[in-house]
């Protein structure tokens, strides 16, 4: 099976060093119409990453997935057909009114807003010609294995980065409270606000904490798992994010799936090319709010993050000794000047503050914040980290073997690159006996490859006789070569093409109610040809009242120790609870037998 590193690119350099640092394959915004509206790039970027990671055969997918309106299919199939002719390599949907354009032949994932999982659901859009399925973050091990073993569609997982408290595509609370549509990429963000949580008679349950906010996911410790699942994509999220995190998480996970590459020959890397780094990737470094690996092996309570939305990064020490406008730490993390240290004070607030200069272990803040003895102290922004990676901080070769021969005119240099490309060109010359050792200079010359994207790994010198080679002529054969092989390594990369439907599986529901984001004709059209008998118009048209807005499997009635089904124990509070911050007021339900609670206005 092969297997795909996909990382996020925000812009053209993000997406460009995700390449160098080992990703397999980017995704990155389209220039309208992507559920990141802030990330949206131009055709020329997208073009020339293009270009750029093919050199590597990695992969550029583009994110078109939002829902759509019925004035904006027209200018949607336009920019298809400009992604197209851009070598774009796939295009990440939500809207199925797009497979109703008339749009070029170029592969469909379904994204994530597509809420995918069932088996019904992946099996549907795998019989309806998509190629690659990004699965629901919240399903388990056995049910992403279950999904593997009823189809053979790519199937792509989260494995690092922010999580959606909600189900994909099944969010509307920023619609409804704000206008601004999570299915039309500008989501608000209500999810990260502090909430008062309080019972039917009013009653305080917890007060001004982020209860809708969750850890950060990190998957790193069950990739394996996941490859013998049935997992082909391992995603990192991040479309928003900075150049130094795509490096430092890409390059992190390049090497966790690498040691497992190396140790099970039936898994087989997407691209070409090795990468090495001027630095040791460690995921702490980068924006986390703490990690969980969410509900991949059970319903564990570290999935939360109430006390701040905010990065807290790695934790460094305690507060042992505090002097005068200094204090030190027990712990054995070097700090650096100029770092970011945080803590949590005695409102539970996290606060943060520079370091001015350090001393040994002593820490010398710019502004002596109120700290107390035994502190826990985070590092949320380590200076000589990012300043390591603002700079060139990664070096992406594709290791070649050469052979140097003689002909009976001259003489032949032989190439053959990691994915067996090869080419052979040969130079005339009068052969002539030299006096000293030939074969350590010709070698020496042919490695000298410079900036291009090679790198030998071993050169064999094939001569009967030690024939004089002047220095210039192996270098020009070398350069022949070198240009030659780019030629054939153009040439040998082919675009998938998309798959086309073929007997197309019924749609698993009848009916579908807001929640099938059905926004225009072309996808009303769509699901009525499987099945479907009847659709509502999506939220986003026709915004709904005493409906829920977040359907989540993450559940407030756990967090607090009363979950009936697992903990069994009484809540000492009555029935429904709400969630309050300001003006806004937010009911919730609990759906036990589907684990899951719901949001409702």
């Amino acid at each position: 099976m092969t297997v795909e590193l996909l990382s996020p690119a925000k812009d053209l350099n993000c997406g460009i060093e995700a390449v160098n640092h080992g990703a397999d394959a980017v995704y990155i915004g389209a220039p309208r119409f992507g559920a990141r509206a802030a990330a949206g790039n131009s055709l020329e970027d997208i073009q020339t990453l293009c270009a750029y990671a093919h050199q590597y055969d990695a992969k550029v997918y583009v994110a078109l997935n939002t829902i759509l309106k019925e004035e904006e299919l027209k200018e949607t199939e336009s920019l298809i057909y400009e992604l197209y002719k851009a070598e774009a390599d796939a295009l990440i949907i939500q809207d199925m009114g797009i497979t109703r354009l008339a749009i070029p032949p170029i592969p469909l994932h379904a994204s994530t807003q597509t809420d995918n999982r069932t088996v019904g659901k992946v099996k549907f859009l795998e019989s309806a010609g998509f190629s690659q399925i990004v699965l629901a973050r919240e399903l388990s091990l056995n049910e992403i294995r279950k999904i593997a073993e009823e189809t053979t569609v790519s199937l792509e997982v989260f494995v690092h980065g922010a999580l959606c408290v909600s189900y994909s595509g099944q969010c509307y609370l920023s619609a409804a409270l704000s206008g601004r549509s999570a299915n039309r990429g500008a989501c608000a963000q209500y999810c990260r606000l502090p909430y008062t949580m309080v019972d039917s008679e009013d009653k305080t349950i917890a007060c001004e904490k982020h209860l809708l906010s969750l850890k950060d996911l990190n998957r790193s410790g069950q990739l394996e798992a996941l490859l013998d699942a049935g997992v082909s994509s391992f995603k990192i999220e991040g479309r928003l994010k900075d150049v130094a995190y795509v490096k430092n998480i890409t390059a992190y996970y390049r090497k966790q799936l690498d040691a497992i590459l190396a140790r099970r020959p039936e898994y087989k890397r997407a691209s070409s090319g090795q990468s090495a780094f001027t630095f040791e990737p460690v995921p702490e470094k980068s924006f986390n709010r703490g990690f969980t690996s969410f509900f991949l092996n059970r319903r564990t309570a570290d999935i939360t993050s109430f006390d701040t939305p905010k990065s807290t990064g790695e934790w460094v020490g305690t507060v042992k000794e505090i002097k005068g406008n200094s204090f030190t730490l027990a712990g054995t993390t070097p700090l650096n000047n100029g770092d970011g240290l945080a803590f949590f004070n005695e409102k539970g607030e996290l606060e943060g503050f520079r370091v001015n200069k350090v001393e040994d272990n002593r820490i010398f803040p710019l502004k002596m914040p109120s700290l107390i003895h035994k502190t826990a102290i985070c590092r949320n922004y380590d200076q000589a980290f990012d300043t390591l990676l603002s700079k060139p901080s990664a070096e992406r070769k594709i290791l070649v073997e050469m052979e140097f021969l003689t002909n009976p005119f001259g003489f032949t240099l032989h190439i053959t690159d990691e994915t067996a490309a090869g080419i052979m060109i040969t130079a005339p010359f009068q052969k002539e006996l030299a006096k000293r050792e030939q074969s350590e200079n010709i070698k020496n010359q042919l490695s000298k490859l410079g900036n291009t994207l090679f790198k030998v790994q071993q050169i064999d010198v094939l001569m009967e006789e030690n024939w004089f080679v002047p220095s210039s002529l192996i270098a020009d054969m070398r350069r022949r070569a070198i240009e030659r092989l780019m030629i054939v390594r153009k040439i040998r990369y082919l675009r998938e093409i998309a798959r086309k439907a073929g007997n197309v599986l019924p749609y698993p529901e009848q009916r579908l109610t807001y929640l099938g984001n059905v926004s225009n004709s072309r996808s009303e059209a769509f699901y009525k040809s499987y099945g479907v008998k009847e659709t509502e118009p999506a939220f986003e048209l026709s915004p709904r009242k005493d409906v829920p807005l977040m359907f989540t499997k993450h559940c407030l009635r756990y967090s607090m120790g009363w979950c009936p089904v697992y903990q069994k124990q009484p809540s000492p509070y009555k029935e429904p609870y709400y969630l309050l911050y300001k003006d806004t007021r937010l009911r919730l339900q609990f759906d036990c037998k589907a684990c899951r609670m719901l949001v409702f206005s």
